[in-house]
């Protein structure tokens, strides 16, 4: 079977590449407008440690050839590259509102410039490759997923490596084994909600947890919202809702700090970059310290707006979206039949939305796809922010296919963390000065 990696000079790629040794994948195609970063991606997999045989890799000259004969397309493209997410990040914050690449004003920004081309890879897709499935983990990755749906249908799934994670740690606070646990999650991508955690014998594990001050500070999530506020919640929030719980703490620390995330990995990772194209032999041993620091560094303001802590070790060793994709192509191509967290079409999961929305959500895998499983009604105030967010993805994608500038402004404008209309307005003229 063959999958083609849409972005294939993308940092991660090695993540996916290890995550493929023994796996049913037998040729990977790379595709990328860089070709330095190609190149160096090569590099890096030529000196990673295999356990196991490996697909063959290939580069493709062009997007039709990369798409030709696929069974998959991992679609991981970041459209305007680091530069583009400096100035997601940086306009927003001129206006004093957040900028976070996925979430705010900077979410919108980065779904204007992205959609389009997404739209482009769903059209070629279908096109040349219609049997194929797509996983998209380009950001904002609901917005770009339920985009790409519009062409593709459910032949287009959404990961993220949020909500795993968010399983995997609270199942290990819990005192559970993360493998056997099962789980209840719904939201939208960075926008979810862990509700329940099932041992084997049903207990929910949730309650318990949440009662424990001790467990609850043993892991990230905890330490990020604090007991008080997930007992008042009576759930664990993706990581993502500090930025709406907290947002004026965590929007001090962003400004407060010397540079924006996207500033941090545009000099880091340009100077990987430079230093493994001048040294090969180097690729992966610069690209393995590399990581390390992206990891260690990840989610750092929201940790400083919270007193400031390290990552526990085993958050360090992955960012998870790769064996979140592996186990997805394995359950289809082998028709096994499993669960996970993935942004999928709506249906009846949440009634209040749409059935083509895209949600975030439990669902189950096999032959024939992912399909989300029933959910527990919603509360209000969760409910509401799902609502208004969705329709801020929506406004954002009609603003990309047409061009339309209200559109765009709506999308802005009734984001929960932009507070006025008028500094919406001036996001977008920024924008439109600076020819973002």
């Amino acid at each position: 079977m063959r999958l083609t990696i849409l972005g294939g000079g993308g940092f991660r790629v090695p993540l996916v590449y290890r995550a493929l040794l023994g796996s049913p994948i037998t040729e990977l195609a790379l595709y990328d407008t860089d070709p330095v970063r190609l190149a160096v991606m090569r590099s890096v997999l030529a000196g990673l440690p295999q356990d196991g045989p490996g697909p063959a890799v290939r580069v493709a000259k062009d997007l039709d050839e990369a798409l030709r004969g696929a069974d998959f397309v991992f679609s991981a493209i970041r459209v305007g590259g680091t530069a583009g997410r400096v100035r997601d990040e940086r306009i927003p914050l001129a206006e004093g509102v957040l900028g976070q690449e996925t979430v705010g004003a900077g979410g919108v920004l980065y779904g204007l410039r992205t959609v389009p081309v997404a739209l482009r890879i769903a059209e070629r897709v279908a096109a040349l490759a219609p049997r194929a499935w797509v996983i998209n983990f380009t950001n904002p990755a609901g917005t770009v997923t339920e985009a790409m749906a519009s062409v593709l249908g459910d032949r287009v799934i959404g990961i993220c490596d949020s909500p795993v994670g968010l399983v995997r740690r609270a199942a290990r606070a819990a005192g559970a084994d993360p493998d056997v646990v099962e789980y209840g999650y719904v939201g939208l991508n960075h926008l979810g909600w862990l509700r329940s955690l099932r041992a084997s014998d049903g207990r929910d594990l949730l309650p318990g947890l949440l009662a424990d001050e001790a467990a609850l500070g043993s892991f990230e999530e905890g330490r990020l919202f604090g007991a008080p506020w997930l007992r008042t919640l009576g759930a664990v929030p993706n990581e993502y809702l500090h930025y709406y719980y907290f947002r004026r703490e965590t929007l001090a620390a962003v400004r407060g700090a010397a540079e924006t995330r996207g500033e941090f990995l545009q000099a880091q990772q340009g100077g990987f970059f430079t230093r493994a194209a001048a040294e090969p032999e180097r690729a992966y041993e610069l690209w393995e310290a590399t990581r390390r620091e992206r990891e260690e560094t990840y989610m750092a303001d929201s940790r400083a707006a919270t007193g400031g802590w390290q990552r526990d070790a085993h958050d360090l060793d992955g960012g998870g979206y790769d064996g979140v994709a592996l186990a997805l192509m394995r359950a289809i191509a082998s028709d096994e039949r499993t669960r996970l967290i993935l942004n999928v079409r709506n249906g009846s999961t949440v009634p209040e939305l749409p059935a083509d929305a895209v949600v975030e959500t439990v669902c189950e895998v096999d032959g024939t796809g992912a399909r989300p499983v029933p959910a527990e009604p919603l509360g209000a105030a969760e409910l509401g922010l799902m609502l208004q967010v969705k329709a801020v993805e929506r406004a954002t994608v009609e603003a990309a296919v047409f061009k339309d500038r209200d559109a765009a402004l709506r999308a802005l404008a009734l984001h929960p963390l932009v507070d006025s209309p008028a500094v919406a307005a001036r996001i977008l003229e920024r924008v439109a000065s600076e020819g973002v």
